[in-house]
């Protein structure tokens, strides 16, 4: 008899909706067109995309449907946006990030810093939050664009996005207040309007969608120089030819969090984390929880230290159970780097670096899963906590 897999790492990506599957293989046999076009076929492929690039804007209370460029994902949105800004100022300027940010952030403006631009990277503390203190007193007239993550998707902490705005724009108006909301849609409630948001990266893998595909918001006024040049696709800022199957499983992916609500989910998710917490209690096994399971922090990633056990030693004993979870960010998966994360939380000499683990939950993920995972997980750990 096959065991059954469980899957528990949906902050890597996450499980596409069968709806999506519907829609999108409907697209691909149905229509094929492309959307550039002026015929009959191109029309009705553009109409496609452009109805899935209404139900974005209106999802995150965007301006216009205008302000939704598609790209490939988070990435390329990050990249955009970073490397856009940096050359309309001729690099001569300031960029404001912080210390926990995705690598396209990271790696993004450490390759911009040593182009002439002036990169802070501010600190955090052990809920994986920055200080606004911080923020004000890196603040200066060199200062073009201050960017962040919604949500981390090591340890779940959550940016107050709208103090954050506010903070940015009374400052100077002028500087460019940039989220990555990569972990964030779908998590928490994102509106550009109320929080001050300039421009907004998203992944559609993330919210039971496809891959390699994602959209920029950029606020009206705020065009930026072209990371993909080419032809005159997305109004002529991104080109390349559109992926209309992608954009439609992309919308109806959008529809489906229509009908969600974001604090109930987190309710469950809480659940979930409780399930796993009280079964680590209960058989007494020494752990910490690293970042906050209360306050700013979005309850769909649980990152446990469980000490005096090496990381890939818990992952690859519940791979061989047959539950997938994560060290931390799929896009440094291969690498035997510690978390940059952690790091930045608890110091390099912590070794919660070397002794943790992410569990994260999804829209599809299911409470007996969870169970089924709490178990093993405390049969793993008292193996090999008394090793």
């Amino acid at each position: 008899m096959e065991r059954k897999l469980i899957y528990l790492d949906n902050a890597a990506t996450t499980p596409v909706s069968e709806s999506v599957v519907t829609e999108m293989t409907k697209q691909l046999a149905e229509n094929f067109g492309n959307p550039s076009s002026t015929h009959t076929f191109g029309r009705k492929a553009l109409e496609v995309v452009d109805e899935a690039r209404h139900r974005i804007a209106e999802f995150i209370n965007a301006q216009n449907d205008d302000e939704i460029i598609f790209t490939s994902g988070g990435s390329e949105s990050n990249n955009t946006v970073l490397q856009g800004i940096a050359k309309k100022y001729h690099y001569d300027c300031q960029i404001i990030t912080t210390a926990i940010e995705h690598p396209s952030i990271l790696n993004t403006v450490k390759d911009l810093k040593a182009s002439g631009v002036d990169v802070v990277y501010l600190p955090v503390d052990e809920t994986g939050h920055i200080g606004l203190a911080d923020l004000k007193a890196a603040l200066t007239e060199k200062t073009v664009l201050v960017s962040t993550m919604a949500v981390n998707n090591e340890v779940g902490s959550i940016n107050d996005l709208a103090k954050i705005g506010q903070i940015v724009h009374e400052y100077n108006p002028k500087i460019c207040f940039h989220v990555d909301a990569v972990q964030g849609l779908g998590n928490i409630d994102l509106d550009v309007q109320a929080m001050q948001i300039d421009f907004m990266s998203t992944s559609a893998h993330k919210i039971n969608g496809p891959k390699y595909i994602g959209f920029l918001y950029e606020r009206t006024g705020l065009t930026l120089p072209s990371l993909i040049t080419g032809g005159e696709q997305e109004k002529k800022r991104r080109a390349g030819t559109t992926d209309a199957p992608s954009i439609a499983g992309f919308g109806e992916a959008i529809k489906i969090l229509q009908g969600v609500s974001r604090s109930d989910e987190q309710k469950r998710y809480q659940e979930f984390q409780q399930i796993v917490l009280d079964a680590l209690d209960a058989n007494e096994i020494k752990y910490q929880v690293n970042g906050s399971l209360t306050g700013l922090v979005s309850h769909h990633t649980l990152n446990l230290h469980l000490i005096g056990i090496g990381t890939y030693v818990m992952l690859t004993n519940l791979d061989l159970a047959g539950f997938a979870v994560s060290s931390g960010s799929a896009c440094t998966a291969g690498s035997l780097t510690p978390s940059h994360v952690l790091t930045a939380m608890y110091g390099a000499d912590s070794p919660r670096i070397e002794e943790s683990i992410r569990i994260s939950f999804g829209r599809l993920t299911k409470k007996s899963e969870v169970e089924a995972f709490a178990d093993a997980l405390v049969k793993m750990a008292k193996r090999l906590q008394k090793a």
